[in-house]
């Protein structure tokens, strides 16, 4: 599976970034394809004359294939994102779905002769996203940072289980940040790993020096959850702000009530203003392995000789 995930993404190493929401910029994707690994530019946040920007950029940046990641939920109408996905085929190697159903949009992006990846959250996910044509799954556990699945399924349960129920490629996310945990993910069945938080604190990032060394200081024990008052789940670092959304959310806001003080714009002023007093960031528990801002070169690197050493140093039974 390990063979087959290197071949459709056409990577050096099994480890591809997430797609995540304002940091996940051309600049980024381009310096995670260009380690080896899989780079992907993120759709949520952006208007689109920014998406095509940033898939611009990403594709006059690197020489390496490199991807874009569309959430479906996060975009009241997709089809217009959908169709600048299709403008850059040719550049393009992969399209990542999440945040909704993905059926409608798998032949389409097929058809163009773009592999999909699906992001699920429990077995049974799989097993309807690989029925649907998906090539890829991003088994994604409780652990990540942002939006999770709702039924909390953490990502050393999910991994196998969704492994098991398949025969396509699985990607583990959530609480991935060193090469103990690539090393893990695949004793587990996985094909490879994904990155969202490592790579937010990385001299390539778009994150706000602010937000980079919150999360250098940070604990595993310093995010929680937002937004399940309204039937949703998403992690964030503790901050101020952050304080105060889960107060009013104790008095059952209805979801209109709730949503200004959680929409994008909230995200853009913790991430890229730094401003975690008036905004939140997103922050999964793998960011307790989290002690420098090195490049994203140096994360990849030392994240696959890591691996290594651990796999071979791993005890016979």
């Amino acid at each position: 599976m390990k063979q087959r995930l290197l071949e459709l993404l056409g990577v050096e190493f099994p480890i591809i970034e997430g797609g995540m929401a304002y940091i996940g910029d051309g600049r980024l994707a381009a310096a995670v394809s260009n380690a080896g690994a899989f780079g992907q530019v993120g759709s949520a946040g952006r208007t689109l004359q920014d998406f095509e920007k940033q898939i611009q950029i990403a594709i006059e940046s690197t020489n390496k294939p490199v991807g874009v990641n569309l959430p479906i939920g996060e975009h009241s109408d997709p089809r217009e994102r959908v169709e600048m996905i299709l403008k850059y085929k040719q550049h393009l190697r992969a399209v990542s779905i999440s945040a909704g159903n993905p059926r409608p949009f798998i032949p389409v992006f097929q058809e163009a002769g773009l592999p999909v990846m699906v992001v699920i959250s429990t077995a049974m996910h799989a097993q309807k996203a690989e029925a649907a044509g998906a090539d890829i799954l991003i088994a994604e556990g409780f652990e990540a940072g942002g939006h999770n699945g709702p039924s909390e399924v953490t990502t050393f349960a999910l991994i196998p289980q969704a492994a098991s129920a398949v025969n396509v490629p699985v990607i583990a996310a959530g609480g991935v940040a060193d090469g103990r945990g690539l090393a893990a993910a695949l004793a587990l069945g996985a094909a490879g790993v994904q990155l969202g938080t490592r790579l937010a604190a990385t001299v390539e990032s778009p994150a706000h020096e602010q937000y980079k060394q919150a999360l250098v200081a940070a604990r595993a024990e310093d995010t929680t959850m937002i937004e399940r008052s309204v039937g949703r789940v998403t992690r964030v670092l503790k901050s101020p702000y952050v304080a105060e959304v889960l107060a009013f959310e104790r008095t059952q806001p209805s979801p209109d009530e709730l949503y200004p003080f959680i929409k994008g714009e909230k995200n853009s002023i913790g991430a890229l203003q730094g401003d975690l007093q008036h905004g939140f960031a997103y922050g999964g528990q793998g960011v307790g392995l989290i002690h420098s801002i090195p490049t994203v070169e140096d994360v990849i690197s030392s994240m696959v000789e890591e691996a290594r050493r651990t796999l071979q140093n791993l005890p016979t039974l």
